[in-house]
């Protein structure tokens, strides 16, 4: 699995921006690369994703799993 990362600015300083990919990253690490499913993802965040606190990150990041999961069975 392949995972790439787009976060547009929406105003925010390079700071917050570098965070919120970290987080992502972090994210994606831990739930979907070790899930082991043959897709490439493409994470493209929202606005709402700057204010989001890791919990609910981590949370958004498990419904895509099981989406993803649900869509990889024959």
């Amino acid at each position: 699995m392949r995972v790439g990362l787009i976060v547009p600015r929406y105003r925010h300083t390079a700071v917050a921006r570098n965070q919120l990919k970290r987080r992502l990253r972090e994210l994606t690490r831990l739930q979907l690369l070790s899930a082991g499913l043959p897709v490439n993802v493409v994470i493209r965040t929202r606005p709402e994703a700057y204010e989001a606190s890791f919990d609910q990150l981590r949370v958004d990041i498990a419904r895509t799993l099981t989406q993803l999961a649900r869509s990889c069975v024959p």
